[in-house]
């Protein structure tokens, strides 16, 4: 494990070295390929120390986070092409996976806080410093007071958690039972806002559409899953008081992800209709989680790396029509097939995924997540029914209005799409839809 990170540590220097863009980029892409190589065992934790180690869970999520943040870099070109900065923009990515990386390998739970903390201020510069408008202040402070205030809770709570089991090391921990009911609050909560769950999602749709591409990829394709990832870990302590009262967040979860998909109809901005969207996606990992079954963990498990991927490359077309257009608006792009036919196909293959169209790894997330959620209560097929099918009306609409009707009168020139940006887009959709051929490993752990 210490390998790894000391493999991702070395990469700082280089940030600050001239023209070193493509061979930071390069070498996050070989230390994510040397990771996904060197897994050696599917069983329970391995490389276990008393600080880092990883199972088959944080495994997928630790390969997700160097796969989106070389993607990042990718994307980001114009930082590089117009030196804004470059240096500095690729040494905050760097020590955002280092943050990552030391998250999803934590064995302790408070080491797992603090990283899960800290990752949140490379995230915050990025929108502070390379964010498109003004108000990308406000989303900012959003951003840092809503996860803030939510998970200082979880801190008094973790030191409660020690003074009782004297550890806080995953494989000791154990279930608190009946302990008391603002204990069990506190330790979700956190989490419920990073992920973030409806009531308490006002802050991504701001971050997202403030945040500059490699912002809005990051808190889609990684961010949002450590609220998930950490629900997973915590759930081994609040077990017993989580069959009580876990019924609550899985009916507050789906009948908010179908008030959210409705909310996405009425947006007009791109990125705005995205961030939406996501939430309508995790509303439903929340609701696996929170049941507790083996169907539920592997479903969300599944629809957080597909969601990631979906969501990420779906951010990097928004960003591809806005460097050419000056603007989000679907009121302005619109017709974007009568100028850009071959980006057309990108579109219509990301959003068959968003929808869970197979054989993108989102299906066989939503079909393990339908099946344990209707194994719990029968009656939740019709929330689940509408979020299936809202989900796929409003990528329809974010489809059909974006690619056709007549286009903006005011475009004289577009340029029909750069190699960079097409591998792009390949490197997000290829792993979606490819995963699915070995995804019985998840199933048979």
């Amino acid at each position: 494990m210490l390998s790894y990170l000391f493999l991702i540590l070395f990469l700082t220097p280089l940030c600050f070295l001239g023209n070193s863009w493509w061979l930071v980029h390069s070498l996050m892409f070989v230390c994510g390929f040397l990771f996904m190589i060197c897994f050696s065992s599917y069983a329970d934790f391995n490389l276990v120390g008393y600080f880092f180690g990883f199972d088959f869970y944080s495994f997928s999520l630790i390969l997700l986070s160097f796969w989106i943040c070389s993607l990042m870099i990718t994307a980001s070109g114009s930082v590089y092409i117009s030196s804004y900065y470059s240096n500095l923009f690729i040494f905050i990515i760097v020590v955002l996976m280092i943050m990552l990386y030391c998250s999803f390998s934590s064995l302790s739970l408070l080491s797992f806080y603090i990283f899960f903390e800290a990752s949140l201020i490379p995230t915050l510069l990025l929108i502070l410093g390379w964010g498109y408008q003004p108000e990308r202040l406000q989303a900012g402070v959003y951003l840092i007071f809503y996860t803030l205030v939510a998970s200082l809770p979880l801190l008094l709570v973790l030191f409660s958690v020690y003074s009782f089991v004297c550890t806080l090391y995953f494989p000791l921990l154990i279930d608190f039972g009946s302990y008391y009911f603002m204990f069990y609050v506190f330790m979700i909560l956190a989490f419920l806002v990073s992920m973030p769950m409806f009531l308490v999602h006002l802050w991504l749709p701001k971050a997202h559409v403030e945040a500059p591409i490699s912002g809005s990829m990051i808190l889609a394709g990684v961010l949002l899953k450590l609220g998930g990832y950490g629900i997973f870990r915590v759930m081994k302590i609040i077990g017993y008081m989580g069959l009580s009262f876990n019924y609550f967040w899985v009916s507050l979860a789906l009948s908010g992800g179908v008030v959210v998909s409705f909310i996405c109809f009425r947006q007009v901005d791109l990125k705005s209709l995205i961030a939406y969207s996501s939430v309508a996606h995790m509303s439903m990992v929340i609701g696996g989680l929170m049941i507790m079954n083996w169907w539920g963990c592997m479903g969300s498990l599944c629809l957080m790396v597909g969601h990631g991927l979906c969501s990420s490359g779906l951010f990097c077309l928004s960003n591809i029509i806005y460097e050419r257009l000056g603007s989000r608006s679907l009121l302005i792009n619109k017709g974007m097939i009568n100028l850009m036919p071959s980006m057309s196909l990108w579109w219509f293959l990301l959003s068959s995924s968003n929808m869970a169209a197979p054989p993108s790894l989102n299906l066989i997330g939503e079909f393990s997540l339908l099946n344990s959620v209707i194994s719990w209560s029968s009656f939740s097929f019709i929330s689940l029914m509408f979020l299936s099918f809202l989900s796929a009306v409003y990528t329809f609409y974010m489809y059909s209005y974006s690619q056709h009707g007549s286009y903006y009168s005011g475009v004289y020139t577009c340029s029909l799409g750069y190699f960079r940006e097409f591998h792009l887009l390949f490197l997000h959709w290829f792993p979606l839809n490819f995963i699915f051929l070995s995804v019985d490993f998840m199933y048979m752990i």
